[in-house]
């Protein structure tokens, strides 16, 4: 059975990376983590970037790239992954002007073009949701769907949230499924079962982690990103206790490179 590695978004992060980044990286590694998924680069270079991760035994498995920076400085942004290492580019999110029924077909319309230019470079571009993508257009398809079934999927990859679909109402397994060999990133994160849905660390929750993981092989899945966007713990005690779930409940059945 293949062994999927685990990477720490580092939006999780942001505060520790901000004072000390090279000491966060540090910790990530100390903690298990075989590679991390950035969301900036804290001041430092790409080279400067790859240099620690080759120090720290650390992989880029991909980066978080803002719409506009895809849309305005694509050139860079593709050698920056080259230079890191990082074969995936991933569009984290959109803004809430952008998200009208004619914003979406232009967006997929970037997309497609910019996961041309990306694949060309060899590197791959995903789509990351939220719930708000899970909202119906005039043709009865959520945005979501739209995304990826307007796009070529050569193009355009997914990083699917199982946080975001569970709050959705949503069964992350089965849009792995529909989306199968599509989905090379999967961002792991819980939900408390309270009425609030607070983000929560993995194994504590009511999001079904087990069923995503045992579905990763057959899916296609090359790295499993683990994020918590707020903790009401310190954000590295949220990851450990994720980190500490996935090795010790799954290690035995092999679906993690930890």
């Amino acid at each position: 059975m293949t062994k999927i590695p685990v990477a720490v978004q580092m939006y999780t992060l942001r505060d520790e990376s901000e004072k000390d980044f090279a000491g966060t990286l540090k910790k990530v590694a100390e903690l298990g983590f075989d590679g991390v998924e950035f969301a900036g680069y804290g001041g430092w270079t790409p080279i400067e970037v790859k240099a620690l991760l080759d120090e720290l035994s650390l992989q880029a498995a991909s980066s978080h790239i803002p719409l506009e920076e895809l849309e305005n400085n694509l050139a860079q942004v593709i050698e920056d992954q080259k230079i890191l290492g990082s074969k995936y580019v991933v569009c984290p999110y959109l803004m809430e002007e952008r998200r009208s029924e004619k914003d979406y077909k232009t967006l997929i319309s970037v997309l497609d073009q910019a996961g041309e230019a990306c694949r060309r470079e060899g590197i791959t571009l995903l789509y990351h949701n939220h719930d708000f993508e899970l909202e119906r257009l005039s043709d009865g398809r959520t945005a979501l769907e739209a995304i990826f079934d307007d796009t070529n999927p050569d193009n355009v990859k997914t990083e699917f949230d199982v946080y975001w679909l569970t709050k959705a109402g949503e069964n992350p397994v089965e849009w792995m499924n529909r989306y199968k060999n599509r989905t090379p990133l999967v961002h792991l994160k819980d939900m408390t079962t309270d009425e609030e849905q607070f983000f929560a660390e993995l194994g504590t929750g009511g999001v079904d982690i087990e069923a995503v993981l045992n579905s990763g092989e057959e899916a296609g899945v090359k790295w499993w990103v683990v994020e918590q966007d707020f903790s009401r713990r310190r954000p590295f005690e949220s990851i450990e206790m994720s980190i500490q779930y996935l090795k010790e409940k799954i290690e035995d059945n092999g679906l993690l490179n930890v």
